[in-house]
């Protein structure tokens, strides 16, 4: 597999990551509150630990969160870099967002007021 494909392939899975609230959730979890064990993070939701488990492999294999062993307890870590691909993605949107809303404003700007 080329290294484009190999890119490809981390990309989508980083995308299929976040498409699920669950997982957007941990994340934003991991980011306010820090690491956490895996318990502390299940009881954020209403869903049985092994369904979060699941959950956390797919953060795992996206590169999205890291996983180290304290004794039995399991801590999750918030890996961010992976996200910046995901902002350089959508970071043309952004400005075809900006550049769309700066022309309408100008057109706003530019019509008569309306006299009542």
């Amino acid at each position: 597999m080329t290294a484009t494909g190999v890119r490809e392939q981390a990309e989508d899975r980083i995308f299929a990551a976040l498409a699920n609230t669950t997982r957007r959730e941990v994340l934003r979890l991991l980011r306010e509150d820090g690491p956490q064990p895996v318990q502390v993070l299940a009881d954020h939701f209403d869903m049985r630990r092994p369904s979060l488990s699941e959950h956390l492999k797919v953060l795992r294999e996206a590169g999205l969160v890291s996983e180290e062993r304290s004794g039995r307890q399991r801590i999750y870590r918030l890996e961010a870099a992976p996200l910046a691909g995901v902002s350089d993605w959508l970071h043309p949107y952004e400005r075809f967002w900006r550049d769309r809303l700066k022309g309408l404003g100008e057109l706003l700007d530019r019509m008569p007021d309306d006299e009542a």
